[in-house]
């Protein structure tokens, strides 16, 4: 009876809890969206254009790749199209289309060596923990993603944030406290998922080896939009060989899932013998790693279609703009900026209203006060359905 009574009381609290969240805008609920071909969607029973995706490229509504993937395999019993690897890649799950994908991406970046990991997450939560140690430090970009965030809480390794892409404030930090450890990291994402906007790697890149740092570089919305090939926007740069680990992603703008890390074969090692999210897991299966990899192999088509992307997402934020209305980036995501949870709220409803998918970013995703519209473009959106987003007046 005692233990129905505390069960109760934690079901209690837990439901104040949530109903204060519903009361500040601030409730999520998990929306059962269906994705067709192209930037379509469809959600409860109605067709959307779908700004709020992560498929930069459009490759995973890409039918036309799906159906000559397939074709490859016309033996539907094929052991490449097994859709579980049943173990961890360091028991049996480690099957030879990781190391066919591993190969792609090696030359994809002249021949460095590259990890694949389950996904963003697992590489961000495993990549630092494993590396560094509590005579160590971490700096950080203060927006960096949270699966950053909850890697640097998993470290032993003392972690401080620097300002957002305020390389002065970083400097600061450089010079007061690099003297104090073993090992100092830096890291930050490439392009801001939240902000849509990207960091200062050139001058990243002259930090770290002024003060002899290693540089860990997040390119999850970055591969596939950025740079030469897709490669990212360290590789537009120049500046891919002086990231000492570079982390992408096969989830968004290559239409798959999982993620990688570009490094030195030393590194590489150290991390399949240190890295607990790649050890402990079971490894992809090895339909989606052969996906992944004719992605890669087919990516360069797209060229076209890449640079395509960041003109509508100029057009979209001049659209804005010229409205009065607050936006930023300089990527593929766009975000519309409204200030309260609960106006951000009505807002996409509006916009749902109008055909057009896009949700409110809330907190605790971004700061209060900073709530936002986030659109996210892809290239199979048309030049149309930028307009219509770009001049719909709630």
């Amino acid at each position: 009876m005692e233990t129905q009574r505390e069960e109760n009381a934690f079901l209690r609290e837990m439901s104040r809890e949530l109903e204060a969240l519903r009361t500040g805008g601030s409730f999520r609920q998990l929306r059962e969206i269906a994705h067709g071909a192209g930037a379509q969607a469809s959600w409860e029973g109605r067709a959307y254009r779908n700004f709020s995706s992560n498929d930069y490229m459009g490759v995973g509504g890409n039918l036309a790749w799906r159906q000559a993937f397939y074709a490859q395999y016309p033996d539907a019993s094929s052991p490449e199209l097994a859709q579980s690897c049943t173990s961890s890649r360091l028991l049996t799950g480690n099957t030879p289309a990781y190391r066919r994908l591993e190969e792609t991406l090696s030359r994809l970046y002249g021949g460095r060596a590259a990890l694949v990991f389950n996904s963003g997450y697992h590489a961000n939560i495993g990549i630092l923990p494993a590396l560094s140690s509590k005579e160590d430090l971490i700096l950080s970009d203060k927006l960096n993603h949270a699966s950053i965030i909850d890697g640097m809480r998993l470290c032993a390794a003392p972690f401080r944030r620097y300002r957002h892409n305020d390389m002065e404030h970083l400097r600061q930090l450089l010079r007061q406290l690099r003297g104090g450890c073993r090992r100092l990291f830096l890291v930050t994402e490439s392009v801001f998922s939240m902000d849509g906007d990207c960091a200062p790697l050139a001058e990243l890149v002259a930090l770290k080896e002024e003060f002899d740092a290693i540089l860990v570089v997040d390119e999850a919305h970055g591969v596939g939009v950025r740079g030469p090939g897709g490669r990212g926007l360290a590789a537009e740069l120049g500046l891919a060989e002086r990231v000492d680990v570079l982390v992408g992603t096969f989830g968004k703008a290559f239409g798959s899932t999982g993620a990688y890390a570009i490094m030195d074969p030393v590194v590489r090692e150290y991390l399949v013998n240190h890295a607990r999210s790649l050890i402990f897991t079971t490894g992809l299966p090895p339909v989606v790693l052969n996906w992944s990899d004719f992605v890669l192999r087919h990516f360069s088509e797209l060229e076209g279609e890449r640079l395509a992307l960041l003109e509508k997402a100029r057009r979209l934020r001049e659209l804005f703009r010229g409205r009065g209305l607050s936006t930023g980036g300089d990527s593929q995501i766009v975000p519309l900026m409204v200030g309260e949870d609960r106006e951000a709220c009505r807002l996409a409803e509006a916009y749902q209203g109008a055909g057009i998918l896009v949700f409110p970013i809330r907190h605790p995703t971004v700061p209060l006060g900073t709530a936002r519209l986030r659109f996210s473009l892809s290239a199979a959106l048309s030049r149309e359905d930028v307009e219509l987003a770009g001049g719909f007046r709630p």
